[in-house]
């Protein structure tokens, strides 16, 4: 007897972009950030996502600067879940994190660990490092 199995699978819905590190930069971020969660109809967490982008991208334009090097931003949502990446190529300047997963500087990403569910750092590959953060869907 032959059995198939029918596996439905939740779309991943994914937006990137390069742009400069420049405080510009940051705030078109921000901008698209807002307009892309709109198109995807998650306008429910758009306000709280924009505050994240907006913290992680100031952080890569004024930490994670190298002249001449772009950031990158990057979205991913699942039905669940959406996940927010900002990835710089200062790989040596990673923010510190205390047991309690909050950073020891920068007011910054207090908002971000008070917005996001979870959110971390990821390095490589040299000489980048990713700051993501992921926010519940409702």
């Amino acid at each position: 007897m032959n059995h198939e199995s029918t596996q439905v699978m939740a779309p991943v819905r994914q937006f990137g972009i390069q742009l400069s590190a420049t405080r510009r930069g940051a705030r078109l971020a921000r901008l698209l950030a807002v307009e892309q969660l709109r198109t995807w109809d998650l306008g429910a967490v758009a306000e709280n996502a924009a505050h994240v982008v907006a913290e992680l991208a100031a952080n890569a334009v004024t930490h994670g600067r190298v002249p001449g090097r772009d950031f990158h931003l990057a979205l991913s949502a699942t039905a669940t879940t959406l996940r927010i990446e900002v990835t710089d190529t200062r790989g040596d300047r990673v923010p510190v994190l205390r047991g309690t997963g909050v950073a020891e500087s920068g007011r910054g990403l207090l908002l971000v660990e008070a917005l996001a569910d979870q959110w971390g750092v990821s390095s490589g590959p040299v000489p980048r490092k990713t700051v993501w953060a992921v926010i519940g869907l409702p």
